[in-house]
């Protein structure tokens, strides 16, 4: 069975860090681009980062630029996505996608995890 399943998340203070995880099961993530998108109440899916399969090109949108880290081991078959110096406006459920492109579009990415609360409050 085809399987994402992130992890990680949870409350932490403005300025603190998290690293949360997207671990595959059932197939390959080396041979994929990966996503990381959040999504907040009321907001629409954002694209916040994304690697490639082939030379672990990375991207990110400009309000993670700087602070947010994507890597992968692809011995674990996961994707990882570590953040720094978190702002309030990061609170969010993130999830993980599996695409053939390093883009941050949603509708580019064809599997989805069910997602990880992110919550940055003091």
């Amino acid at each position: 069975q085809l399987q994402l399943v992130e992890s990680g998340g949870g409350l932490v203070q403005p300025g603190g860090s998290l690293r949360l995880s997207c671990a595959a099961s059932g197939f390959a993530l080396d041979y994929y681009a990966i996503g990381w998108f959040r999504q907040a109440p009321g907001k629409e899916r954002e694209g916040v980062s994304c690697i490639s399969s082939s030379d672990g090109s990375t991207y990110y949108a400009d309000s993670v630029k700087g602070r947010f880290t994507i890597s992968r081991d692809n011995a674990k078959n996961t994707v990882y996505l570590q953040m720094n110096s978190l702002k309030p406006e990061d609170t969010a459920v993130y999830y993980c996608a599996v695409g053939f492109r390093l883009v941050l579009e949603f509708y580019e990415y064809d599997y989805w995890g069910q997602g990880t609360q992110v919550t940055v409050s003091s």
